[in-house]
């Protein structure tokens, strides 16, 4: 699966990215016909302590899956986004 990471207003350093890819990477090995998943990582408003937002959006053979949470940290947004994907694909994979 092809993974494309965006940052909007911020550059991410190389572990959040080496995080993300790894949390992306582990959705795969629940369905196989995920073809390529959209990061977004986006900073709100910076004086606000929960502003740190990821969308993660996933193309498949079957449809299209979208997660959004924001959250303290760009590593916990993530996670709550791919818990949401996870929950998503383990749901059309049962129908």
């Amino acid at each position: 699966m092809k993974i494309e990471i965006q940052s909007i207003h911020f550059t991410p350093d190389s572990s959040l990215l080496d995080f993300v890819n790894k949390k992306v990477k582990k959705l795969s090995q629940l369905d196989y016909s995920l073809i390529n998943s959209d990061v977004f990582l986006k900073i709100d408003k910076p004086e606000s302590p929960d502003n740190k937002i990821a969308e993660i959006r996933i193309h498949s053979s079957r449809g299209e899956y979208f997660a959004k949470k924001k959250c303290g940290t760009f590593e916990e947004s993530v996670d709550l986004s791919i818990q949401a994907l996870r929950k998503q694909l383990l749901k059309s994979k049962g129908k």
